[in-house]
């Protein structure tokens, strides 16, 4: 647990993997609850049948973490020289990938739903020989159920940026908007009450909407990062912020007149390219072996670096 790859990870990013892990099974007990109690009382709503599938794909980043997780602690070797770290990337991406489909294709039958103008009826159920409308059942399970992800996603946001893992992150947010999932299908339901079927329908596409948004959103992260953009945020919102801390560390280094880097994210730790311009012709390897030490002493997240000598610095590089 306190490897990935080659990299030993310090205790706090350490003791955040231990959390995360927990977090994750925690979250599949509690998912697999949601969904049993959610099949017992979905009847005929369409926004209540849509949280169902949702609560079913919302497991698919905390088992792709734990599955990806296997992999990348395993070390280098010479079939897979630069590590396992990319099945992370690959999980994130058959995440985002089954949101997309699915939310396209529930996002599909809403819009169909309402054109055809479908009216769904929610009937009784008698219990303890009083005959009670199925609807407040349906209400009462989706007001309880969101307690859940209001404590593990804010846990699991706090641990992402830790770990730089951007399954984990993705995890965290999807169960952020899980209440508005719950309060779309709270609202379907009070709509077939009162008689506004198209309320219904109206809350099955907002439902399916957010899951496709999901999908696009971790489908083009995923995406970029098996491409090899340029290392970013856990959030994907910024350049990663090592990217200049390394150029500067380089900048500081007497014998280096010049430099830049190329970094790319391999799923949780970065594969690095320094490109140096010398102020001498001839650099010893003790020089060099003391830079990429200083690169690699930066941050845990840096796995592997190639420390070059050119005359021009490559056009792509970060300055």
């Amino acid at each position: 647990m306190n490897t990935f790859g080659r990299v030993d990870l310090p205790q706090d990013q350490a003791d955040a993997l231990r959390r995360a892990v927990r977090l994750e099974w925690i979250t599949i007990g509690f998912t697999s609850v949601t969904i049993v109690l959610v099949a017992l009382v979905v009847g005929n709503s369409q926004a209540m049948k849509t949280a169902w599938i949702e609560d079913m794909l919302s497991l698919i980043p905390q088992i792709a973490f734990l599955v990806a997780l296997i992999f990348v602690r395993r070390r280098p070797t010479r079939r897979f020289p630069y590590g396992l770290h990319r099945t992370m990337g690959i999980g994130h991406l058959v995440a985002g990938v089954a949101l997309l489909a699915v939310g396209g294709s529930l996002a599909a039958e809403s819009v169909i739903g309402l054109l055809a103008a479908e009216h769904p009826t929610i009937g009784t159920v008698v219990v303890f020989g009083t005959a009670v409308w199925l609807g407040w059942f349906m209400i009462g399970v989706m007001a309880v159920i969101v307690v859940g992800p209001l404590i593990y996603a804010p846990a699991k946001s706090r641990l992402a940026p830790l770990l730089h893992n951007k399954v984990l992150f993705a995890d965290a947010d999807m169960a952020k908007a899980d209440w508005t999932t719950n309060a779309a299908s709270i609202v379907g339901v009070l709509g077939i009450g009162i008689g506004w079927w198209w309320l219904d329908g109206a809350a099955a596409l907002f439902i399916s909407a957010g899951i496709l948004w999901d999908g696009v959103k971790n489908t083009r992260t995923a995406v970029r990062d098996l491409m090899d953009q340029r290392a970013r945020s856990v959030d994907d919102r910024e350049p990663h912020p090592l990217i200049e801390e390394i150029i500067a560390a380089l900048s500081r280094v007497s014998w280096i007149r010049e430099a830049g880097v190329r970094v790319r994210d391999e799923g949780q730790v970065f594969h690095v390219e320094a490109f140096v311009v010398p102020r001498t012709k001839r650099v010893s390897v003790r020089r060099l072996t003391a830079a990429t030490e200083a690169i690699v002493a930066l941050d845990w997240k840096v796995q592997d670096v190639s420390l070059i000598v050119v005359a021009k610095l490559p056009d792509e590089a970060e300055r």
